[in-house]
C-alpha cells in the first residue's frame, strides 16, 4: 500500500478529529476534504466509517462548545474578536445576528453549511441567550448531518479519489509541494476575498471627536444605529438619539432621511463593515453628506462619551398599546 494512503489509514480518523476541531475554533483547515478523503477509504473498507463520522462529530461539537460558553460569558466582544482572528469578511456577524435570532436552534443546521456564519454561529447563539442543552442538541444534529454528507461524498467517488491518493503517493515530494500550493492557493483565494470586501467598504470615516463636536455646537447630525435587531439585544447601548435603522430597512427610510445635514452611521463590527455598506447605499440614492464613524460605538464609549439604551421590542410593544395621552413625549 503506498506511503501516503498508509498514514492515512493509520491515523485516518485521528486526522479528521484534528482537522474538523481546527476548522471549528476558526483556523483555515478544509476539514470537509478529510471528510471526503476518509469517506473514500472507509468506503474501501481502509478505515472505519463510524470512527471517522463520531471523530468530526466530537470535534466539532467540542469546537463549537468552546465558541458557544465563550459568547455566553464575553457576548459582543467575543464575536468582534472571531471575525478580527479570522479571513472570513468582517460581514460574518451582522450575517449571523438575525439568522440566529430568527430560527434559534435550527439555524445552527444550515450555519454548518454557510461559510463565513458557521463559525460566528456558535457564539451567537450563547450570547443571544440559546440554552446549553439546546444548544449541544442542534450543533450535534448539525455537526452529524455535515460530517455524514462529506463522507458520503467521499464513498461515492471512492475510485477516483483513491487515484490521487495513488499518484500523490508515488510522486513523493512532487505530491507534497502540490499539497502546499493548494493549501496557499486556498488561503491565497480567501485572503483575496477578504481585500476585496474591504475595499468595497473603504470611504471616508468621522471621528468620535468630529461627532461630539457636532453635537454640541448645535448642528444635529443625524445618528443612525445600524446593528440588527439581535445586536442591539445584546448590546443595548446606544449613541445619544441615535435611530436604530438595519441596513435592509435603508431604502424604506430614505424619504425621512434630511439631505441637508450630516448623517452618521455606527455599528460594532469589525472595520465599520455595515455602517460602511449603508452609507454607500445612501450615497448611491443622492445623499452626500454620510459617513460611517470610525471605531463604532464601541470608539464613542472608549472616549468617555454619554451613552443611552435602546428600547426593548417589548417596551416599543408596551408603549404602542398605551393611550396617546399617556405616552412619553
Amino acid at each position: 500500500m503506498p506511503e501516503l494512503t498508509t498514514h492515512l489509514v493509520d491515523y485516518g480518523a485521528w486526522l479528521v478529529f484534528a482537522a474538523t476541531l481546527a476548522s471549528r475554533i476558526g483556523l483555515p483547515v478544509p476539514a470537509a476534504a478529510f471528510l471526503v478523503v476518509a469517506g473514500a477509504l472507509a468506503a474501501g473498507g481502509q478505515i472505519s466509517f463510524v470512527a471517522a463520522l463520531v471523530a468530526a462529530v466530537v470535534a466539532s461539537v467540542i469546537g463549537d462548545g468552546a465558541w458557544f460558553l465563550a459568547g455566553r460569558v464575553y457576548g459582543y466582544r467575543i464575536l468582534r474578536l472571531l471575525c478580527r482572528i479570522s479571513i472570513s469578511p468582517d460581514s460574518c456577524v451582522t450575517q449571523s445576528e438575525t439568522f440566529i435570532a430568527r430560527w434559534r436552534g435550527a439555524s445552527l443546521l444550515a450555519a454548518k453549511f454557510l461559510p463565513g456564519v458557521s463559525v460566528v454561529a456558535p457564539p451567537m447563539a450563547g450570547a443571544l441567550g440559546m440554552t446549553l442543552p439546546a444548544f449541544a442538541f442542534f450543533d450535534a444534529l448539525a455537526a452529524l448531518a455535515w460530517a455524514m454528507l462529506f463522507l458520503a461524498i467521499g464513498a461515492l467517488f471512492a475510485q477516483q479519489i483513491q487515484a490521487v491518493l495513488d499518484a500523490l503517493s508515488t510522486t513523493g515530494v512532487a505530491a507534497a509541494v502540490v499539497l502546499v500550493a493548494l493549501a496557499c492557493a486556498y488561503l491565497a483565494l480567501r485572503g483575496w476575498r477578504r481585500r476585496a470586501f474591504l475595499r468595497s467598504v473603504e470611504m471616508s470615516r468621522i471621528s468620535v471627536d468630529e461627532l461630539s463636536t457636532l453635537i454640541e455646537t448645535g448642528s444635529a447630525p443625524v445618528v443612525i444605529d445600524v446593528r440588527s435587531e439581535a445586536g442591539r439585544a445584546i448590546d443595548a447601548r446606544r449613541i445619544p438619539g441615535a435611530r436604530a435603522i438595519e441596513p435592509a430597512l435603508i431604502p424604506q427610510a430614505l424619504a425621512e432621511l434630511p439631505r441637508n445635514r450630516e448623517i452618521v452611521l455606527y455599528c460594532n463590527c469589525p472595520n465599520e463593515a455595515s455602517a460602511a455598506s449603508a452609507a454607500r447605499m445612501l450615497a448611491k440614492h443622492g445623499l452626500t453628506r454620510v459617513r460611517p464613524l470610525a471605531g463604532g460605538l464601541d470608539a464613542w464609549v472608549a472616549a468617555g462619551h454619554g451613552i443611552e439604551s435602546h428600547a426593548t421590542a417589548a417596551q416599543v410593544r408596551a408603549q404602542a398599546q398605551e393611550p396617546a395621552g399617556q405616552r412619553p413625549a
